[in-house]
């Protein structure tokens, strides 16, 4: 059975096979028979987590406890509005909030950089995502934007396209323009200030 836990750039929770590289969780989506109800969050605290950390092991979707979500690539869960876990991903979290701290001059405790993300990365009542447009030589790698119907990840001078299973076409990112970004504003200064978000292999064919 294809459970409903993969989450796309877009911020939507789908349904298709594979769990990508990296989990994380914003709540109790699920109900009975690892459904999701109407929900699509439960606090503000989304965070990326790793896969395996010290051992732990976890039935996906058991009753009562939180709903494991699956990202393509560390990218895919910035775009959708999500940061790195303060425990099993310790030394990313670090790196995040001091990109932060020099993007905006503040040291931020998670809840603030949550409280922030969670302002910018979608309206309350529809769950849509918010986007919002920036010059495309501005863009740092790792931001994904919205381009021709389709999720696109910013690579130098690249744009990647993705799909659930991983990157499956290249395009040159355009030198002038505006651009309909998808990863929320705050995340987009975090990887401009020097944050470099782990992306999928299929985004580095010639590595």
């Amino acid at each position: 059975m294809t459970l409903q836990n993969r989450v796309l750039p877009t911020g939507e929770i789908v349904a298709v096979a594979g769990r990508g590289l990296f989990t994380g969780n914003r709540g109790i989506l699920h109900g009975p028979g690892r459904q999701l109800g109407v929900a699509r969050w439960r606090h503000p605290h989304w965070i990326i987590c790793a896969l395996a950390f010290k051992g732990r092991r976890r039935e996906v979707m058991a009753p009562g406890r939180w709903t494991e979500l699956f990202f393509l690539d560390e990218a895919v869960a910035l775009a959708a509005g999500h940061r790195p876990c303060a425990e099993c991903r310790r030394e990313r979290f670090l790196a995040f909030q001091s990109a932060w701290a020099e993007a905006c001059g503040t040291h931020p405790s998670a809840p603030q950089m949550d409280a922030a993300l969670h302002g910018a990365r979608v309206l309350p009542r529809t769950r849509r995502q918010i986007r919002h447009d920036a010059p495309w030589a501005s863009l740092p790698d790792g931001a994904f934007v919205w381009s021709d119907d389709a999720a696109w990840l910013v690579l130098g001078d690249r744009l990647c396209r993705y799909s659930p299973q991983g990157y499956d076409a290249t395009a040159s990112r355009p030198g002038s323009g505006l651009a309909e970004v998808l990863t929320p504003a705050p995340t987009v200064s975090v990887l401009r200030a020097g944050y470099r978000a782990q992306v999928h292999p299929t985004a580095r064919p010639q590595a």
